[in-house]
């Protein structure tokens, strides 16, 4: 089976800093790949390449099986690249249906479309059914964001992300700040998207979530690719040796 996103001998340079240093790695259709390292590993630097932020100083993005430039998120995002970062760049202001649609209100016209008019029904109407289809319980589809918890927050950037038809799933630390029962949902909803085809990268600290949920884990050190490894294939233990730099997969002397 072919990738879908394949990306080969990436580095970024900050001035005179590598923050990620010739980083290969492949994500294929419904795969969660846990992306794990230290602070300062590269993870973001990398992902933020991926996702249209930062534009590599070397090496190649395929997607898709073609090359790809990336040049911003927004770019990222028409190709199905879709990013949900630790903010959740959500409206806290307006209800979950104003949120899934942000940017790309649907709208009625009237008067030959000289007038055009929110379609509030029909978002609200989406929303409720991507709820379901998720499986997600929020109190109510008009409450606004500022009152939802944690984890219902995750959950409508995914919904709203899925939505707009995404082919690949970025998360950046998806499970920080929530609670037991919280975490457990977050982790089920990334099992669902990889259940329909949709791979996830997921960006975590917690070690036990990366090994619940994820088929593939990538090592970053240092900017540099440390380890690939299927996750049935190693070990907490193992894992956290080449998270401190003491095991190496790809060092050549």
């Amino acid at each position: 089976m072919e990738p879908l996103l394949s990306v080969k001998n990436l580095t970024k340079r900050f001035g005179g800093l590598v923050a990620v240093n010739q980083v290969s790695m492949d994500v294929h259709p419904g795969e969660v790949v846990g992306l794990v390292g230290d602070n300062g590993a590269g993870k973001s630097t990398l992902i933020k390449m991926i996702s249209g932020v930062y534009q590599p100083n070397e090496g190649e993005i395929y997607f898709d099986g073609k090359l790809v430039h990336i040049t911003n998120p927004s770019q990222a995002r028409d190709m199905g690249i879709e990013t949900i970062y630790q903010d959740l760049a959500l409206a806290g202001n307006l209800d979950m249906s104003a949120n899934i649609f942000l940017g790309r209100e649907r709208k009625k016209r009237y008067l030959g479309g000289v007038i055009r008019v929110l379609d509030e029904k029909f978002m609200l109407q989406e929303s409720q059914k991507l709820l379901q289809t998720l499986d997600v319980h929020i109190p109510s589809v008009r409450a606004k964001i500022d009152y939802l918890s944690g984890g219902q927050r995750q959950a409508v950037a995914i919904a709203r992300a899925l939505y707009w038809d995404a082919r690949l799933m970025i998360m950046d630390e998806p499970t920080n700040n929530l609670g037991v029962t919280e975490q457990a949902k977050v982790l089920d909803l990334i099992r669902r998207l990889r259940d329909q085809g949709v791979p996830v990268i997921v960006i975590s600290h917690t070690i036990r979530d990366i090994f619940a949920v994820s088929d593939r884990i990538v090592v970053l050190h240092r900017g540099r690719k440390v380890a690939d490894k299927r996750t049935q294939d190693t070990s907490t233990e193992e894992i956290i040796q080449y998270i401190m730099g003491a095991r190496d997969d790809y060092h050549h002397n």
